[in-house]
């Protein structure tokens, strides 16, 4: 009855009710079938987060595997900002926070106001503020476990170690170099909340990181300190703009000390200065002076252009070489060729240089393996500068001999001495022994490599005896070590400044190596601009006697150590060393 008198308005409504519901059955089979995979990709990045787990990155070690680099575990902050802005006064817990991270409450309350679910407040917390942070349990707050990279020892072997940054990627030194072992693979897992955004504790997908390699230095940590504390305190007592000084076993070619002033801290290396985290010792060259009158020396003797007993007169100080007037520091007249090297003679060595030949002193000064690099397996390392004979002027021949107009490294006189000491035989410097995985196998091996034979064993035999009298007679006396014969050369330079030698400035510098019957070590110390002594026999001299003394030392304990059975010199307990 009812129906027949409204007909209009009940076909209006089931018109209506009709079309939505096709329009229903329409919209559902859309998202089904074409939506489908987006709407349940939101689902879930609503109610999954992948995060990434971090490898434990390896662990670099000193000879006797001592950590000098490690990781340790640490938490890291993080906030879920969409979840945070539906608590009441979320303001307040903002504020209380910023004042536990001292961090600046405007900087703070900008990343909780992201439209995100997840958003890092404060990555590898100290230990102290995660409890604090934690005790307050904020919530909207999380943490997730992560590690971090620690330097027991800060600022040893700074250059030569290097650092990682925030995300343990390696950004200087052997972390940078040799980050594609320490660095690992990372893995993930796909952490399940509710609805309200709460994490459950479930996990899915979950991937193992791969632990990083670890690696083996040939540095040893003992021999290391000694030779930055002698060191550094040189550098301060004389104002020098810069020092370097590196030990190394001549024998095998491993670096056993490596380091540089001025120095930085590895555990805050952001506040440092580029200058100081340059590595003088491999990067910065110069001329240098007597020292490099070894190579003149060599070759002499071995084209057996002269003899320890020849007579060569050094002309009282002043001998013209081309259009150039030679001096030494102290004027002489008749001198042996021994006394020559132990008096540190200009003219008596550009004398025995001119005997020998131009292009022969080149050859030996290359073999030495000056103007190249030493092949040290590690980047950025300077060739320094040899000139070619047909670049050489009338008065090169009174220059190179003596350590002028050609340039080195540090890392390339301690070399060059290493192989005199060594018998002749220039064995390759290298600051890596091997690489190892977590279960102890090797994955790359560094060993002892001849990179070429200079001299016989007798022409170096008799140099040996000759740089021994430099110390015990000559200028090398301050390197002279109670019941130990130490052989060395000692080298002052001046800088060139504005194109032309300085008068004021200098290069100081002392190599050598002991004990001469058996050599053990070899070390070179070289200042940059030391005030107001500038000599080397005075200023470097001292700390290669302090550092080789102490370290000889200490090796020949831990031999008997060794011998007797006794536990190793460091039991792993005691503190660590710091400058």
């Amino acid at each position: 009855m009812y129906l027949r008198k409204y007909p209009l308005r009940f076909a209006a409504v089931f018109i209506f009710l009709l079309a939505g519901f096709i329009y229903s059955i329409f919209f559902l089979f859309y998202i089904q079938i074409f939506r489908s995979s987006y709407l349940a990709s939101l689902a879930e990045r609503q109610h999954e987060r992948t995060i990434a787990i971090a490898p434990k990155r390896g662990t670099i070690y000193d000879r006797n595997m001592r950590p000098l680099a490690i990781n340790l575990p640490v938490y890291s902050l993080y906030a879920n900002p969409r979840s945070l802005r539906k608590i009441p006064h979320h303001e307040r817990i903002v504020d209380e926070l910023a004042n536990i991270l001292k961090m600046d409450a405007a900087a703070l309350r900008a990343k909780v106001e992201r439209d995100k679910y997840f958003v890092w407040i404060a990555r590898k917390l100290p230990q102290s503020v995660y409890e604090r942070v934690r005790k307050a349990k904020f919530p909207s707050f999380g943490f997730i476990k992560e590690s971090k990279r620690f330097y027991p020892n800060r600022t040893l072997a700074a250059h030569l170690v290097g650092f990682a940054g925030m995300d343990n990627v390696g950004l200087d030194g052997l972390e940078r170099d040799y980050d594609r072992f320490l660095k690992g693979r990372e893995g993930s897992s796909v952490i399940l909340r509710d609805a309200r955004q709460r994490e459950l504790l479930l996990e899915k997908n979950y991937k193992p990181p791969t632990d990083g390699f670890d690696l083996v230095l040939t540095i040893d940590e003992t021999i290391q300190f000694i030779a930055e504390r002698a060191l550094a305190r040189m550098y301060e007592k004389y104002n020098a703009k810069g020092a370097s000084i590196i030990v190394m076993d001549p024998k095998t070619g491993e670096i056993l000390a490596f380091a540089n002033r001025p120095t930085y801290d590895l555990e805050n290396a952001g506040r440092s200065r580029a200058e100081d985290r340059t590595n003088r010792a491999i990067v910065f060259t110069y001329e240098p002076g007597s020292v490099f009158k070894i190579v003149t020396a060599a070759g002499a003797l071995q084209e057996k252009v002269v003899k320890e007993s020849d007579i060569i007169n050094c002309e009282h100080g002043a001998y013209r070489v081309g259009n150039h007037i030679l001096h030494d520091h102290e004027p002489a007249g008749n001198l042996t060729f021994r006394q020559v090297m132990e008096q540190s003679s200009n003219i008596g060595t550009v004398k025995v240089a001119q005997r020998l030949t131009p292009a022969k002193v080149y050859s030996y000064a290359h073999r030495f393996r000056f103007g190249i690099r030493t092949g040290i397996d590690l980047p950025g390392e300077a060739p320094g500068y040899l000139k070619p004979v047909r670049l050489w002027s009338k008065t090169s021949i009174g220059a190179v001999p003596i350590g002028h107009e050609v340039t080195v490294t540090p890392l390339q006189m301690v070399a060059a001495m290493a192989a005199i000491a060594n018998d002749g035989v220039y064995m390759r410097p290298f600051v890596v022994k091997y690489v190892k995985d977590q279960h102890g196998q090797i994955i790359q091996e560094h060993k002892p490599h001849i990179s070429d034979k200079i001299m016989t064993e007798e022409t170096a035999k008799r140099l040996h005896a000759i740089l021994q009298g430099v110390v015990d007679n000559g200028t090398g006396k301050k390197a002279q070590i109670s019941g130990v014969a130490v052989a060395g050369k000692t080298g002052t330079a001046q800088k060139v400044v504005g194109g032309t030698y300085s008068h004021g400035h200098f290069y100081a510098s002392f190599v050598g190596f002991a004990p001469v019957d058996n050599p053990r070590l070899a070390c070179v110390v070289v200042f940059d601009e030391p005030r107001p002594i500038y000599y080397g026999g005075l200023v470097s001299a001292p700390v290669f006697k302090e550092v080789v003394e102490n370290s000889l030392r200490y090796l020949n304990a831990q031999a008997v150590t060794e011998s007797t059975g006794g536990p190793e010199e460091d039991s792993g307990n005691e503190p660590r060393y710091k400058d």
